[in-house]
């Protein structure tokens, strides 16, 4: 089979799940019999890679879009800044539909890339596959990013799911938001989780790692890995701070602010936090290079994802794999990945409504994150117990060999070569 793959994020250009799973998933794929799998990725970026039956190819930016020096104002302006993201993306889209090879299938991450994955079922005609990552509509923070282009994303989202042969959601909880949100049928839809590198992440004895970046890895310390943006509810947790008990040192490995204003909330709220705990916090605001986060996951003693909108949470594998334990929000999938009271402790979240992830009360869910940590700080027996109780899910629930052939099963009953989808 010729699989064509479409995606925003590839190694090295990586910030976020999404991104994750293509990696990964790809080269599972590309394994699966690679005399008779062929496995293509047009991404954004550089990239120019082939090895055995794997071949990427970054798409660069197009030249011409944006403000040029003579057109900022007046009746010939440039789009606004906000837009040029969006802009980007379409750009490259367009490279992606001139650049794509013939194709048994076609499948696409994320809004980045729907608009070539439209052109291009029409243009090879081969089935249209999209992987639900998230959905646009639920995360309404993205206008902060996107202004007015944030209704062109959320259109061009609704166009590639009417479109769409075949969609996969990566949590129970994202099939539900799929069909209610885009009227997508239940039997277009299947549920195939994302999963982790079980051989890459595990436990490890690396004491220096963690004292590198100002932690004293003899003191038990809690953990938050994630992007700063509203989504990942890191201005909750850093609330929530000074409630948490004496004796345990914070760690926040917290960058690539989404804006401006979210980087400086963000560095405003570590300031009010470190005036009102006696507990050492520790802000990391670059991204952390893959093995020394493995190090930080293994000798943390907690981690703790105060998301407020979560399809799956892959972040929360990689901290079970290296036999950590999780204290979560209960949204999204994230239920389906954290066993509550065997791999971690699950916080209710109440939304304000069912298009706006924001907690009803945004106090009382800071508490409720610093009870819960606090609850398990206070038990090293539990977390212990807890700990190994989540490497043991990972290794039985999500490999990403076993994600791969399912994959690959409903790539085949797309294109007609397999049982229905």
């Amino acid at each position: 089979m010729r699989i064509l793959i479409l995606t925003n994020e590839y190694p090295p250009h990586i910030y976020g799940g999404a991104g994750v799973h293509v990696e990964h998933l790809t080269r599972e794929l590309a394994a699966i019999d690679p005399e008779k799998n062929h496995v293509e990725v047009l991404c954004f970026g550089d990239q120019d890679t082939i090895g055995g039956s794997l071949r990427v190819e970054g798409i660069g930016r197009v030249e011409g879009i944006g403000p040029s020096a003579e057109t900022t104002s007046g009746p010939g302006a440039a789009p606004p800044l906000n837009h040029l993201k969006l802009l980007d993306a379409l750009g490259r889209n367009l490279m992606m539909t001139g650049r794509a090879r013939a194709a048994d299938v076609i499948h696409c991450h994320t809004w980045y890339t729907h608009l070539a994955g439209c052109l291009l079922k029409q243009t090879l005609q081969a089935p249209l596959a999209l992987t639900t990552h998230s959905l646009e509509p639920h995360r309404p923070w993205k206008k902060d990013q996107l202004g007015t282009g944030y209704h062109a994303t959320t259109w061009i989202e609704r166009t590639a799911m009417e479109n769409a042969d075949g969609v996969i959601a990566v949590s129970e909880a994202m099939k539900r938001d799929t069909q209610a949100v885009y009227g997508v049928d239940a039997s277009r839809i299947q549920v195939i989780y994302n999963g982790i590198d079980v051989d890459r992440f595990k436990k490890i004895h690396e004491p220096d790692v963690p004292r590198s970046y100002g932690i004293d890895p003899s003191l038990p310390y809690v953990l938050f890995v994630g992007r700063v943006t509203r989504q990942k509810g890191i201005l909750h947790l850093v609330e929530a701070i000074p409630q948490i008990k004496e004796g345990a040192q914070v760690v926040l490995c917290a960058g690539a602010p989404d804006t401006p204003a979210i980087g400086e909330a963000m560095a405003a709220a570590v300031d009010r936090a470190r005036a009102r705990t006696k507990n050492r916090l520790i802000w990391i605001p670059e991204m952390v290079p893959v093995p020394d986060l493995i190090a930080l996951y293994s000798h943390a003693s907690l981690f703790v994802c105060p998301s407020v909108y979560e399809p799956f949470g892959i972040i929360n594998l990689e901290a079970m794999a290296c036999r950590t334990p999780v204290v979560a929000a209960a949204v999204g999938g994230i239920p389906e990945v954290v066993e509550h009271e065997k791999t971690g402790l699950l916080v209710p979240f109440e939304p304000i409504g069912p298009e706006n992830a924001e907690p009803a009360s945004p106090e009382r869910y800071a508490a409720d994150l610093a009870e819960t940590i606090n609850q398990l700080m206070a038990d090293p027996d539990r977390l212990n117990a807890m700990g190994i109780a989540a490497r043991e899910r990972v290794e039985k629930m999500f490999s990403w060999k076993g994600i791969a052939r399912r994959t690959l099963a409903f790539y085949h009953a797309l294109a007609g070569g397999g049982e229905g989808v």
